[in-house]
């Protein structure tokens, strides 16, 4: 999971000096223009006048993980990362707790991972938070479950949208709350504009059903058609039937087929779209393939 949308209030926090005010941060400024090199650049020269300076050994640190302007490099990654922990950084923290579970940059150790995540978490890390919480949902113990709900609710305060989506879902289906369908449908409608196409889908299915919502299929089908424009191969078969039935949307079939190419293809087969396409012409058979090819040119 990536950390460039959490990293900048680390380093602007960082410039500010008592009794000086915060000068422009060169190396977290390059991050954020694309500049990886320069970012590089700025954050070891930062470095070689502080060397306890936390957030430029996690910048280095996400410039590794990442491949960002140097080759990628997830040892190193791991070893800036576990200076500026040492340190007290919490985005390091919660970096360092992914890359244990996941083995990547060391040898997996779940124990350490939750470890690090555990203590990112208790410094304010929403993304650690947001994991924290997922790595409890494995458990089967109630007490784990309610803390989960709790550290999800915070990632979702802060706008994490996967955070706002897998609280939503636990509301929808009355895991660890009271089931509630309104609470689930404004946590997806806030995934969604947060972004998300899960957050999307999840919204969608509530409109077109009126599950914790007004029913609206032509709203649903907006929310559709922005999760398949993402790639989400449940929306476009999604949109693809809509298309074909004309609910919500005029009924178009060149265009259900195209978006229906493009799920069979991330293999979500469909025998009913199948069935009620197959009357096509070979003219309209070649539109759709065209239509979607230029759509998948355009993600």
């Amino acid at each position: 999971m990536r950390l460039s949308c959490i990293i900048g209030g680390v380093f602007l926090a960082a410039t500010a000096t008592a009794g000086h005010a915060a000068q422009p941060d060169l190396a977290y400024g390059a991050y954020q223009r694309g500049l990886y090199q320069m970012a590089f650049r700025e954050a070891t020269l930062r470095l070689e006048k502080n060397n306890n300076d936390a957030a430029a050994m996690t910048l280095l640190g996400e410039l590794y993980n990442q491949g960002l302007g140097i080759p990628v490099d997830p040892k190193k990654a791991s070893e800036w990362y576990r200076l500026a922990a040492q340190r007290g950084d919490a985005h390091a923290l919660a970096a360092l707790g992914l890359m244990a579970l996941d083995g990547r940059g060391m040898a997996r150790n779940t124990a350490q991972g939750k470890a690090w995540l555990e203590e990112a978490a208790a410094k304010g890390n929403a993304l650690a938070s947001h994991n924290l919480a997922l790595l409890l949902l494995t458990s089967e113990t109630n007490t784990d479950l309610q803390r989960a709900v709790e550290l999800l609710k915070k990632a979702s305060d802060a706008e994490i949208p996967d955070a706002q989506h897998a609280l939503g879902v636990l509301y929808l289906k009355g895991r660890g709350v009271e089931r509630n369908a309104t609470e689930a449908a404004r946590l997806f409608e806030r995934a969604a504009r947060n972004g998300s196409s899960v957050g999307e889908v999840e919204y969608a299915i509530l409109l077109f059903n009126g599950d914790g919502v007004p029913a609206s299929e032509s709203q649903a089908a907006r929310y559709f058609r922005r999760a398949a424009a993402k790639g989400s191969a449940i929306a476009q078969n999604r949109l693809a039937r809509l298309l074909v039935a004309g609910r919500g949307v005029p009924a178009n079939k060149i265009d259900a087929a195209a978006w229906h190419i493009l799920a069979a293809a991330q293999g979500l087969s469909d025998p009913w779209l199948d069935n009620a396409l197959k009357n096509l012409t070979a003219d309209e058979r070649t539109r759709a393939e065209r239509l979607a090819a230029e759509r998948l040119g355009m993600r």
